[in-house]
């Protein structure tokens, strides 16, 4: 999108400025884009020749809630842990049903085409949509659902956008607080696995444990960061390429549960007790972090609670109009929590080798 189409978008008219140009209130606006019967032929006239002279296009969340239909909110999924989905689905689910919504999950692959997703929410009626991660970071979603005027919010991402309201957490500062706890545990060699480098809190996680090292008068070793893509597997061939390195970490934080927990598969198939030659804390504490032996040390980041964050906020601000209204979009920062578990200790000391 040029910066030509960003200025229309930002500068097209409301339902306020309709009512103001034909002299009515918004509610009459909004009845004549419903074809309602109350409004007088001549007031009609007027509110439609408004439409015409400023271009108006009323939201489909706009029309469909004016003309009494169900709200339906769509939640978009990409994701490649079932772990962090299951948890985000069950807050969605909850939410929506306590604000008389109805869920609509649907999946986005990469082979499809981004526009003709946004073109089968406008077809289905959607009020609004829930971004979990990756979607959240993506551009051109984010472009598709403004010019199509649907309501979205952003979870989990790391890079607030400018003009769609989201919820998050402080992903670098609880990547810093989970290094800040290995460093006090003793370890001077921590590996580092990197999530997705195409969501941006896989970058703030990185940088979290970057400045944790540097406060501490320690080098940062890329030697010792390993790049994953948040799936079990990216996990398994990070743990592997850091282990081999002539003198492995004592420690391992990785950016999600999953990749956590492919680490201590490997230590296991290599012969490490963990935490006892091996400390390996996660990120997210979805249920697979106290499914597996040992539990994992991680970073409890509250999806469900998230999710259900952003359908309250996404059913406000479809009733409320909020897409027809001035004013920044609304960022909601919930807290995170470092959990220990049975997965970090202070290091092993051993003998040096003659």
């Amino acid at each position: 999108m040029d910066s030509r189409t960003s200025r229309r978008q930002r500068n097209a008219p409301t339902i306020n400025d309709v009512a103001r140009y034909a002299g009515v209130s918004p509610m009459t606006v909004s009845r004549v884009i419903n074809s309602e019967d109350v409004v007088k032929e001549e007031t009609r006239k007027r509110v439609q020749k408004a439409i015409e002279a400023l271009n108006y296009a009323p939201s489909p969340a706009a029309r469909s809630l004016a003309g009494g239909e169900e709200m339906r909110i769509g939640l978009l999924y990409s994701n490649p842990s079932s772990s962090y989905l299951s948890e985000f689905l069950m807050g969605s689910l909850d939410r929506a049903s306590r604000n008389n919504a109805h869920l609509v999950v649907e999946k986005f692959d990469e082979e499809m085409s981004v526009k003709n997703v946004v073109n089968h929410l406008v077809r289905g009626r959607i009020n609004g949509v829930i971004l979990p991660p990756p979607l959240c970071d993506s551009l051109e979603m984010l472009r598709a659902l403004a010019a199509a005027m649907i309501p979205a919010v952003a979870v989990a991402t790391g890079r607030t956008p400018k003009r769609m309201s989201a919820v998050s957490i402080d992903d670098e500062d609880a990547a810093y607080a989970m290094t800040r706890h290995l460093i006090a545990l003793g370890h001077l060699r921590i590996g580092f696995i990197r999530g997705n480098p195409d969501q941006s809190a896989s970058e703030r996680r990185y940088q979290g444990y970057v400045r944790a090292l540097t406060e501490a008068g320690f080098a940062v070793d890329d030697r010792l960061v390993a790049q994953g893509l948040f799936s079990y597997r990216s996990g398994l061939d990070a743990a592997e390429q850091i282990l081999d390195l002539p003198e492995p970490p004592s420690a391992i934080f990785a950016s999600n549960d999953d990749m956590a927990a492919a680490t201590v598969a490997v230590a296991h198939r290599r012969g490490l007790d963990v935490p006892g030659d091996l400390t390996v804390c996660g990120f997210d504490d979805t249920s697979l972090a106290t499914t597996i032996w040992p539990e994992l040390t991680t970073i409890r980041q509250p999806i469900s609670d998230m999710s259900r964050a952003a359908v309250d906020l996404l059913v406000r601000e479809i009733r409320t109009g909020k897409m027809e209204k001035d004013g920044p979009p609304s960022h909601i920062l919930l807290d995170y929590a470092l959990i220990r578990r049975q997965s970090d200790a202070a290091p092993r000391r051993r003998p040096r080798k003659v």
